[in-house]
């Protein structure tokens, strides 16, 4: 798909230091026009100038720092030798009040001044299938008045950007004498997309301050999510249902971790899951772990998930256990949402020797992975009946506990997983699921990207189109130094 719409007015950065270069405009409200909100400086409100002019001043003075440009053939100064720290601090200070739809344009502005010729921002779609471009100014306006606009679209799976964002690797090539470089936007180890960039030569140095201008730019991009519709709008392929909007609203990023634990999660259908949720933190030495799925697929069972998830983390942030919050849960459904129940798994991990503490209630049992293999009936235990019954006369859940190894996998999943069937009627089935997450860690595939192609598998085995919520929690323990608890001996 071609894209549609050039690449719009380059956004100014403001200088940070050398001779004072950034003109005092006459008053613009934050927002109005392309250019980004200016930066306080000395008491007055100062707005960047579009990068040509700064360029022109530059070409009639010292460049900062002492260092004056060179031109090209075209006349226009090559910035190469622009101060990185520089760059990125001048990005940083126009980030601050930017709206969304000039992000490419500030992000354009600062690859120049990189002595780059162009970088462009592509996000991953909701359901990590597609590289979408964010759009233009005037793009992002008709994004917002019509629902949907004409972006460049590449496949995540066959294309050369799709290859950087699945192996979070700079992947490079060459195009009419100028190089091209894609280099994957990550938000900790949130993958959230590409950036595309070209200059006449990719060395070393300069895909350095590529990655640089990458990192600041994952970054600006996750600041800025809450604040607009049009980024939201950019990952969306179709509208999504209320329910769905509403889960979505309430669970946290797909991908959280450390260099001692990484946990990934996927949702389908994503543009109408209904009754599940997950729930995954990191508190202290512990990472809490919630998978949920609410009985029936309608926006009770949305509300009643984004109920549990909230009993969940209320009763976590006050100092309870894993017993606490499946008594809260329990209780709070009972009582306000009284014809729903709800099954859950709740864990907790030790991130420190790798203890693992969980509940289960009338939940499929986690699956262990360990050296590329499923271990079987590791974590099977008693399920606890599930949530919402609120009965005095029952026992408290059982809490099991498991020692990990290091580089062990932990696997949750709701029922509609398994219970997936294709066209013919055939089952996923557990067998299978086992079979496509062992072959992903033969890859040697980070937890995310295994994740990411589980979920895939399951969507081509029932022909794209889920009768159940699907949802995936896949935890790896990957300790950075020996965890002091000697020879590992097996699951306990």
């Amino acid at each position: 798909m071609e894209r549609s719409g050039s690449g719009g007015p380059a956004v100014g950065i403001p200088p940070t230091g050398g001779r004072a270069r950034s003109a005092v405009l006459q008053s613009q409200p934050p927002g109005d026009g392309n250019a980004p909100g200016g930066v306080r400086s000395g008491g007055r409100r100062s707005a960047s100038l579009p990068v040509a002019e700064a360029f022109e001043r530059d070409d009639e003075g010292e460049r900062r720092g002492g260092r004056r440009g060179t031109q090209d053939e075209g006349g226009h100064v090559a910035a190469q030798d622009a101060g990185l720290g520089e760059v990125l601090a001048d990005v940083l200070a126009a980030a601050h009040r930017l709206a969304p739809r000039e992000i490419p344009g500030l992000v354009q502005a600062a690859a120049v001044r990189l002595g780059l010729s162009r970088a462009s921002v592509y996000l991953a779609d909701l359901q990590q299938q597609h590289l979408v471009a964010l759009p233009t100014p005037a793009q992002a306006e008709l994004l917002v008045r019509s629902g949907s606009a004409a972006l460049e679209t590449l496949v995540v799976d066959t294309s050369l950007a799709g290859r950087a964002y699945r192996t979070e690797a700079v992947q490079t090539t060459e195009d009419g004498g100028a190089e091209s470089g894609w280099l994957p936007l990550v938000d900790g180890i949130e993958r959230l997309g590409v950036l595309k960039v070209s200059a006449p030569r990719l060395d070393p140095p300069a895909l350095a301050r590529c990655r640089a201008l990458a990192s600041l730019t994952a970054l600006i991009l996750v600041s800025k999510q809450h604040q607009s519709d049009v980024l939201a709008q950019t990952m969306r392929t179709r509208p999504m249902t209320l329910q769905a909007e509403l889960l979505w609203a309430f669970v946290p990023p797909r991908t959280i971790g450390t260099t001692e634990v990484t946990s990934a999660a996927a949702l389908e259908p994503a543009y109408e899951i209904g009754g599940d949720a997950f729930d995954h933190s990191l508190a202290g030495r512990r990472l809490h772990l919630t998978l949920l799925d609410a009985m029936g697929h309608d926006l009770a069972s949305g509300g009643c998930s984004a109920v549990a998830l909230s009993a969940c983390r209320s009763t976590r942030r006050a100092g309870g256990g894993l017993a606490d919050i499946a008594e809260q849960i329990d209780r709070t459904l009972a009582r306000w949402i009284p014809d729903r129940l709800l099954t859950c798994v709740l864990a907790d991990l030790d991130i420190a020797t790798g203890r693992l503490d969980w509940i289960n209630c009338g939940h499929p049992a986690p699956l262990l992975l360990r050296a590329g293999r499923i271990v079987t009936g590791a974590l099977e235990r008693p399920a606890h009946l599930p949530l919402g019954l609120n009965d005095p006369g029952l026992p408290a859940p059982a809490v099991h506990t498991a020692r990990l190894q290091p580089g062990d996998r932990v696997l949750m999943f709701t029922d509609g997983v398994t219970e997936a069937r294709s066209p013919d009627g055939e089952l996923f089935g557990e067998a299978r699921l086992a079979d496509t997450v062992a072959r992903a860690m033969a890859d040697g595939l980070p937890a995310p990207e295994a994740l990411r192609r589980l979920i895939q598998q399951i969507l081509h085995h029932q022909d794209q189109r889920l009768r159940d919520d699907a949802t995936i929690l896949l935890t790896e323990w990957h300790p950075s130094r020996d965890p002091g608890q000697g020879p590992a001996r097996g699951v306990r």
